[in-house]
């Protein structure tokens, strides 16, 4: 009776253990970052933790039971066990994933266990960081030639002017013209870095309550080269940074406008809000992307006299909004569309 007892009561201990290790277990998984999913041998949902169901947009008692196909995660399932995805999916802003799935059995049945990180965030900050303190070095190393040459530029062009040489008359005129070439072209230059520096210095959002309505409406008034065509949409408060956002908005529509010019196309604004994600689109009727590979590398244009850093500020305005900015060639037509989400 007494070994009876004692294996009785190391059963008993072992099996407390076991329920509050499982239940520190579901309190990890329930409460980190990560999307955790498991699958039955039919590729049947069978457990999801709060990372899981956000990032689905949907609630759990309607996607359990799902097949992996229906809640868009059969890729996951396919392949390597671990590696790298690209996509979107309806609750979250990032598009760039670490997949990393396992096999295990319950109850005598086989298992997946598939874990979804999302690296967008922490490659597009390493990637702002870089470009930031490229973007300091240039303008220190140029603002240090730039000074001295405008102000020499203008000490010759007043010179030439008060005591000519003597010489002719058209060689006065193409001296003080170079040189006023020179101090134009210098000025363009300081103010070229100027804009480039507003990279690195985005103030984070001041959110206030304002109307979304209003706000796409007057960036769209703005444009003065073609009617943009405001799309009706719901007339409501929004909380965001007018200025940041219509500073956003002010670039996406000014590349859609260069995009219609040879093809006399329509660009066309409009805009929805799910739950707490505002989404602002800018549609052209353009030509399209041949490659969209470096639309947000800084300083990369494919336009005369462009700066490349439109593209480039709108999305680290849009990030700053915990959201995100996607540019891409339309499915249906000609043109492309950008995709302005943020959480409001």
């Amino acid at each position: 009776m007494r070994e009876l007892n004692g294996l009785s009561q190391a059963l008993q201990t072992d099996r407390q253990e076991a329920t509050e290790t499982n239940a520190l277990l579901l309190a990890v998984i329930s409460n980190i970052d990560l999307a955790v999913f498991t699958f039955d041998e039919e590729d049947r949902l069978r457990l999801v933790n709060d990372a899981g169901i956000r990032l689905l947009n949907r609630r759990s008692k309607e996607i359990l039971g799902s097949t992996a196909s229906d809640l868009g995660l059969s890729e996951c399932l396919q392949g390597n066990r671990s590696g790298l995805l690209q996509r979107s999916f309806p609750g979250s802003f990032g598009t760039r994933w670490e997949i990393r799935r396992s096999a295990f059995r319950q109850q005598g049945r086989p298992h997946q266990l598939l874990v979804l990180s999302d690296l967008s965030q922490t490659l597009r900050e390493e990637e702002r960081r870089a470009w930031q303190r490229l973007i300091r070095v240039l303008g220190h190393e140029l603002n240090n030639s730039l000074g001295p040459i405008q102000s020499i530029s203008d000490s010759l062009s007043m010179v030439a002017r008060r005591n000519p040489p003597e010489r002719t008359k058209e060689w006065e005129s193409d001296l003080i013209a170079g040189l006023d070439v020179i101090r134009d072209r210098t000025s363009a230059l300081g103010r070229f870095m100027e804009a480039y520096s507003q990279l690195a210095r985005l103030p984070a959002p001041r959110r206030q309550a304002c109307e979304i309505g209003e706000l796409v409406r007057r960036a769209a008034k703005l444009e003065y080269r073609m009617t943009i065509v405001v799309e009706p949409g719901f007339e409501r408060l929004v909380n965001l940074d007018p200025d940041q956002i219509e500073q956003a908005l002010i670039n996406l529509i000014k590349n859609a406008v260069d995009a219609v010019t040879e093809t006399h196309g329509e660009v066309h604004i409009r805009w929805t809000l799910d739950r707490r994600n505002l989404e602002i689109e800018v549609l052209d009727e353009g030509a399209g992307l041949p490659n969209t590979t470096n639309l947000f590398v800084p300083f990369f244009t494919t336009k005369p006299g462009g700066s490349g850093i439109g593209l480039v500020l709108s999305r680290q305005i849009a990030e700053a909004h915990e959201g995100t900015l996607t540019v891409e060639n339309r499915r249906n037509q000609p043109g492309c569309r950008a995709l302005l989400r943020i959480v409001a």
